[in-house]
């Protein structure tokens, strides 16, 4: 029988881990899972357990020599500073123990959940431990080794002969997976991020819209810093509307980054909790008209994993489950278990505190300038229409 949703999880994704004190922290799947479980809106049936990545698989998106460095170095085999080039060893990026095995983990997990989806076992799937999105061809970049997005979109070239729509709502740009692509007419990129002024990877300019048969199938909508919720849902719901019905795919696959949020220490922009609420159910809509429900979902960043990454992620699975958004109190057991561990005080709603803070005095700006970049940037559909 066909499930509405599976969520890909097992305690071998906890592997990927480069320190205690590095900002990428796997443990936000737990609390998400955790959350959900206390929330009564997932059970051990909708939990499906990763696999590991071939080498075949990781040949896909990533090169042969680039993976060889990979292993060695999760073995301590690699010489001082050689892992410098591919993108390892660095401080964004550290050596750790089995670094190959953790990271094939996450690409496998996100492959796991386009098999569920792609052979008809359910409509949805979610893998919280992928959306490596700024792991490169042979190199690792900002917390990301191997990019599981470009294996599973090569995947579902290769396996399933599927034009793949690729959303990547975190607030750094989706740079591996564009120029992965940059070429491919089979492939749509879209990126809504804090602009590349301020923020790494300094890319995901509205002019980078892809190249030779693939121009026309990369789409950047960088947004300002102290962007706020109306102006960002304003700009997913338009783009992602608009950029659907022009490349008419067969499948989703959306990154779900959680960094857009006010608390999140690593950006920019003012997000409250109402933006991850919607995401999602716009997404499933989305693939609902669009491609027969067929969506696959991953995470990426987000950096507050105490008071935003478990309740941002968790709306993703409801979003899939079709459970209508909670509001109110967070369950009383999962905060007194996690309050104990957290070095911050939990919010204990669904929604975030009113107000959230202070109201920004740039705001009608802020908004004209992003809607006018919003124009800019679906500039092709909208000539094509015209014409």
């Amino acid at each position: 029988m066909k499930k509405d949703a599976v969520f890909i999880f097992s305690e071998e994704q906890l592997g990927y881990s480069f320190s205690d004190s590095h900002p990428f922290n796997q443990k936000r799947i737990l609390l998400t899972l955790d959350l959900l479980k206390k929330s009564g809106a997932i059970v051990d049936d909708d939990i499906i357990a990763p696999r590991m990545a071939t080498d075949e698989e990781l040949l896909l998106a990533h090169d042969n020599k680039f993976i060889d460095i990979v292993k060695k170095a999760g073995k301590g085999e690699l010489q001082e500073d050689a892992g410098i080039v591919f993108g390892i060893g660095t401080e964004d990026t550290p050596i750790f123990k089995n670094m190959h095995e953790a990271s094939a983990m996450l690409v496998g997990g996100t492959l796991t959940a386009v098999d569920e989806v792609m052979q008809g076992r359910a409509t949805y799937a979610l893998n919280l431990g992928g959306g490596l999105h700024h792991g490169f061809h042979g190199r690792a970049s900002g917390f990301c080794v191997y990019n599981d997005s470009s294996v599973a979109i090569k995947y579902l070239q290769k396996k399933y002969g599927a034009r793949v729509l690729y959303i990547d709502t975190d607030a750094h740009h989706g740079d591996g997976v564009q120029w992965s692509f940059y070429d491919d007419p089979t492939v749509c990129t879209l990126s809504i991020h804090e602009t590349g002024r301020y923020l790494f990877p300094g890319t995901g300019a509205i002019t980078e819209r892809g190249n030779g048969t693939g121009y026309g199938t990369s789409f950047n909508f960088p947004i300002d810093a102290f962007t706020e919720d109306d102006s960002f849902l304003s700009i997913y719901k338009t783009a992602i509307k608009e950029v659907t019905e022009y490349f008419k795919p067969d499948v989703i696959l959306t990154q779900n980054g959680a960094d857009a949020h006010y608390f999140d220490p690593l950006t920019h922009l003012y997000g409250t909790m109402d933006i991850y609420k919607e995401i999602p159910r716009i997404a499933r809509e989305i693939a609902e008209e669009y491609c027969e429900g067929r969506w696959i979902a991953v995470g990426g960043g987000g950096y507050d994993i105490w008071r935003v990454v478990p309740r941002a992620w968790a709306h993703i699975w409801l979003a899939m489950k079709k459970i209508p958004a909670p509001t109110g109190p967070l369950p009383q057991d999962w905060l007194s278990k996690w309050q104990e561990q957290s070095p911050v005080k939990l919010i204990s709603t669904w929604e975030d505190p009113v107000p959230l803070y202070e109201p920004i005095p740039r705001k009608e700006e802020i908004n004209d300038k992003n809607a006018q970049m919003l124009s800019k940037a679906l500039h092709i559909i909208r000539h094509q229409q015209l014409n």
